[in-house]
């Protein structure tokens, strides 16, 4: 068991490659921890929506993200500061309008992956 951290090798496996290959299956720990704030930052219905109104119509406004998503402007910006505050999202000032646009290209695949069936009236 060549993958097993030397403080765990005393302990007894069912089936060692299959040990090893979960091993190699786990990212270094700093990207497990950057993969889990991406979830947490997926994790609120509201954050998760305003993502997903960015990255499908961004650069977008405050203004037109809280009446995409019957959100209120004032927890529109508050989700806004704490995804480009984590890197997520990026404010670009247009005059007095500042829009805002997904900048993570992870995120940007997740939210590729997420199946969007709305039917329009």
């Amino acid at each position: 068991m060549h993958l097993v951290p030397e403080d765990r090798a005393h302990r007894r496996a069912i089936d060692e490659h299959t040990v090893c290959d979960a091993i190699a299956g786990i990212a270094e720990p700093e990207t497990v921890r950057g993969w889990a704030a991406r979830f947490s930052l997926l994790s609120d219905p509201n954050r998760l929506s305003v993502l997903m109104a960015v990255h499908r119509a961004g650069p977008i406004a405050v203004t037109d993200l809280a009446l995409a998503t019957g959100i209120n402007e004032t927890a529109v910006s508050q989700i806004l500061r704490l995804l480009r505050v984590s890197g997520t999202v990026a404010a670009e000032k247009d005059g007095r309008i500042v829009r805002y646009r997904l900048v993570d290209a992870e995120t940007a695949g997740l939210l590729e992956s997420i199946p969007v069936l709305r039917q329009v009236v």
